[in-house]
């Protein structure tokens, strides 16, 4: 079963049922302009395989992904060698040799998605952050049996992305060629429930107010365009203004943060989930 093969903060695992379960019963492509992690592209490709366009701002993201849809058995082998090293070395060694690694920029296409695989597996919490520079800056996760190399998830995951065409691009630009008969899956950053809960690093490029206002934007043009849409976003006063009394569908969910350092922070909390069925005329296989 394909399923996403990173840990990535913020990621639709849970949430992915729902979206797959209320989309319409049919679509020609699947688009994800901000793909993260993938669930909700993997969890369609189980039940309803199509083409699909997933994007991300994340450049390193869609290079692995590309370096897993294109070459899977060289990046196994990359990832295979530093596992070993890795799973092999004391505490001590581990540290040194994920600092040495996380220094280092790789010059081929492959050892820099096994370098970015390796990282997200072995960092603090499955985080992925960078600084001002783009430099990745997570601190070491100190797992006594991280799982850096699945070959079976890698296989089925690559499989499932034969169907997909990547691209690192504005969301807005994969927005833009969507045409009726599409669905399309919006995930942003989410905007923040409180000024403490603001993470956004997932790039340079915060992803702010302005944004969000672009991204309602660019989901009214969808709908405009007959292009069926759906949306996630957190539960907050202004998401819920920037959507409401435009005849879309704003839906409740409850969902767990899955990668908090603190457990009490993962108790589940609201989040939206918005569609504009009603307006293009195409109804969900059930209703929310």
């Amino acid at each position: 079963m394909a399923r996403p093969f990173l840990k990535w903060a913020g990621g639709k695992a849970k949430l992915a049922p729902a979206v797959v379960a209320a989309a319409p019963p049919s679509f020609s492509r699947y688009i994800e302009p901000f793909v993260g992690a993938g669930a909700v592209f993997f969890a369609f490709s189980e039940v309803r395989p199509t083409r699909a366009i997933l994007n991300d701002a994340n450049q390193e993201l869609i290079e692995s992904f590309i370096v897993l849809r294109d070459s899977r058995a060289e990046l196994v082998s990359a990832l295979g060698r530093l596992s070993t090293r890795y799973l092999a070395a004391d505490d001590e060694s581990r540290r040194a040799m994920y600092y040495e690694l996380r220094a280092t920029e790789p010059a081929s296409q492959v050892h820099r998605a096994a370098r970015f695989l390796f990282l997200n597996k072995t960092c603090y919490n499955g985080l992925f952050r960078v600084n001002m520079r783009g430099g990745f800056n997570v601190p070491h996760g100190r797992y006594k049996q991280p799982r850096i190399l699945d070959e079976a998830l890698l296989e089925s995951a690559s499989k499932a992305l034969q169907r997909a065409e990547l691209r690192f691009e504005d969301f807005a630009t994969t927005c833009s060629t969507a045409a009726p008969g599409d669905l399309v899956y919006l995930d942003p950053p989410y905007h923040p429930l409180s000024a403490t809960a603001n993470f956004t690093g997932y790039t340079r490029a915060d992803f702010g107010r302005a944004d969000q206002l672009r991204l309602r934007d660019a989901f009214e043009d969808l709908t405009r365009r007959g292009v069926a849409a759906m949306l996630s976003n957190s539960d907050h006063e202004f998401v819920r203004g920037l959507y409401s009394g435009l005849g879309y569908r704003i839906n409740t969910v409850s969902m767990s943060r899955a990668i908090n350092s603190k457990a009490a922070a993962r108790q589940p909390i609201p989040e939206l989930l918005i569609n504009n069925f009603e307006r293009v005329g195409a109804p969900p296989e059930r209703e929310f």
